[in-house]
């Protein structure tokens, strides 16, 4: 759809057709949907003596699925694959520069959103493009069926308008088949690549709250060693809007020997990871003799979960 031609008169333009002729054939390739629509923007064009970009929300939001339910089969082969493979080797020349120049340099919590961002406007930036020469692109290709239709069948008429009528219209098997490879490539995403990122993020966050207890620990410890006691009353608070300290004398799955600990309780991780929301992490101090400092670690997280810090908290 880049490289439609703006010269003067139309690509593929029948001269000898009179307007009457010219739109009967065109409503033979358009068929009944949006029949109006195409009309109003074929008239435009064949006025103007030349092609120039429109809207067309259709082309902008849902390129592929157009193509199919337009019955254009092949330039939808061709837009998936050359089409693709262009926007990502765009995505790619952009996030690595990006990367070099200022992405390296921003805070961790920054890097992800940034990077999504900049390949949404790659994509955005070619949907607009072709958005932008999808009715041009349209009309082309109705004054290319028109021209091969004469070109076959020259004194015809009945057999033109069958060759457009099979060649243009609207297939609701395309559009099906469109939205079914969506549902596919859908479920790819979240079998083979979400379950990826997932698990990326969920030890990001398990990472966060057991670095958050560690430090209270440390905190506590101090106290505990200036007055012999565990400072049950003392607030515990953190900055992190997805971890919840509390400091208790008892949980479950703690020995009965240990009467000071703190507790982290996971909350408001939002998909793919609230499995994560009220799960818990403790850390608790494994004598109440002062002298001793060691401190234990348990969870409600499996073995496979548990950070592997918390597996090897012993002190």
């Amino acid at each position: 759809m880049l490289f439609i031609e703006t010269t003067s008169p139309p690509p593929f333009w029948q001269a000898q057709l009179t307007d009457k002729q010219r739109l009967a054939y065109d409503k033979a390739f358009i068929g009944k949907r949006s029949q109006a629509y195409y009309l109003k923007r074929f008239a435009e064009f064949d006025r103007a003596g030349r092609l120039s970009p429109k809207w067309h929300w259709a082309g902008f939001l849902m390129t592929f699925p157009w193509l199919l339910y337009r019955k254009r089969y092949l330039d939808s082969i061709v837009y998936s694959v050359a089409g693709w493979s262009f926007i990502q080797l765009i995505m790619t020349l952009v996030l690595v520069l990006a990367e070099f120049l200022f992405i390296h340099d921003l805070d961790a919590a920054w890097r992800m959103p940034l990077r999504i961002g900049l390949g949404l406007a790659v994509w955005g930036f070619w949907a607009v493009i072709v958005g932008r020469w999808t009715d041009a692109y349209y009309y082309r290709m109705a004054r290319r069926e028109i021209a091969d239709a004469i070109e076959l069948y020259p004194r015809d008429e009945a057999a033109q308008m069958a060759h457009l009528r099979e060649h243009g219209g609207v297939s609701l098997v395309g559009l099906a088949l469109a939205f079914g490879f969506y549902a596919f490539s859908l479920a790819v995403i979240q079998v083979q690549f979400l379950p990826i990122y997932a698990k990326q993020k969920a030890n990001d966050t398990l990472f966060v709250a057991y670095d958050i207890v560690n430090s209270a620990q440390n905190r506590v410890e101090a106290i505990y060693q200036a007055t012999g006691k565990c400072p049950i009353n003392t607030p515990l608070s953190t900055d992190n809007q997805r971890v919840r300290l509390q400091l208790l004398t008892a949980a479950d799955g703690v020995p009965m020997t240990s009467h000071c600990m703190i507790q982290a309780t996971v909350q408001g991780v939002p998909f793919p990871n609230r499995w994560l929301n009220g799960q818990t992490l403790i850390m608790y101090r494994q004598s109440d003799d002062p002298k001793q400092t060691g401190w234990g670690c348990v969870t409600s997280l499996n073995r496979k979960q548990t950070p592997k810090q918390c597996l090897t908290a012993e002190r």
